[in-house]
């Protein structure tokens, strides 16, 4: 293959493939949209709004009589936690609760996200896997876990006789994450972020209604039980939207720590003595 050019300098494929994958990593996981996105607004907007208050506090020191722009009033904006309880809520079903968190514009990250993802599975099983975002396959797709730690979760529960497909609600499960939107980079999503989506998961739970809950990761245990630390939670039942809930490690950890799969059996037959009990 012929050498390439970047920024006028030749490269061959390997290094072109790796400047690639360098790029996804940091968040440039589209080529070209239909319209161009300044994504850089909100963060010059904030600057701006940071040096104005610098300078407002700098004229106050210097003239006592200035009133600092802290102490100015400012026009309460709309708390996008009691947003989302509102429309939590206001929903009925199930499609309800999905047309309402789809509409919520509170989370800054749904402007860069392809895909609203929702959940998948069948809402009536008896287990509910919550996780913590999608990724950049879930993104593509507009489903949670279908990428590699997906695939490795479809395994894991088919060992014990789950799958989300079943039409059999004792075989089934039911699929979500904390945050419906792909977070740049597959960054954590920040602890603001997930108590804004906090309201909808409580109603997603409580609409879908499942006998058990599994906590995949740290981010599902943050919302839930208001803690983390998954190495120590894990395999340890707890009580989360007032049901039965296991911490387990994520697929995306056991696919970097195999040797961790040998607890996550342990969990997965613990799940499985609650089921059968």
């Amino acid at each position: 293959m012929s050498d390439l050019s970047y920024h006028g300098f030749a490269i061959d494929a390997e290094t072109a493939l790796a400047l690639l994958q360098w790029q996804s990593e940091m968040g440039a996981d589209e080529p070209c949209l239909d319209a161009p996105i300044n994504r850089y607004d909100e963060a010059r907007a904030e600057a701006t709004a940071r040096a104005a208050e610098k300078a407002a506090r700098a004229v106050a020191s210097a003239d006592p009589g200035t009133t600092p722009l802290a102490a100015t009033p400012r026009p309460a904006g709309p708390d996008p936690v009691a947003r989302a309880q509102t429309l939590a809520a206001g929903a009925q079903t199930l499609a309800d609760l999905a047309a309402a968190q789809d509409s919520f514009d509170g989370l800054d990250l749904k402007k860069g996200a392809r895909s609203f993802c929702f959940a998948d599975g069948n809402a009536k099983a008896r287990v509910m896997i919550i996780g913590e975002a999608p990724g950049e396959e879930e993104d593509i797709q507009g489903r949670p876990f279908v990428g590699r730690a997906g695939q490795l979760l479809d395994r894991m529960f088919a060992a014990i006789g789950l799958a989300r497909d079943q039409v059999d609600a004792e075989k089934a499960l039911y699929i979500t994450n904390v945050l419906p939107w792909r977070p740049t980079g597959n960054r954590t999503p920040e602890p603001a972020e997930i108590a804004m989506m906090l309201p909808f998961l409580e109603r997603h739970v409580e609409l879908a209604a499942p006998d058990l809950i599994v906590l995949m990761g740290n981010t599902p245990c943050q919302a839930a039980l208001g803690r983390a630390g998954i190495l120590r939670l894990r395999g340890n039942w707890q009580t989360a939207f007032g049901r039965p809930a296991l911490p387990m490690t994520h697929p995306a950890y056991l696919l970097r720590t195999p040797l961790a799969k040998r607890e996550a059996w342990a969990d997965l037959l613990s799940l499985k003595a609650r089921l059968d009990g």
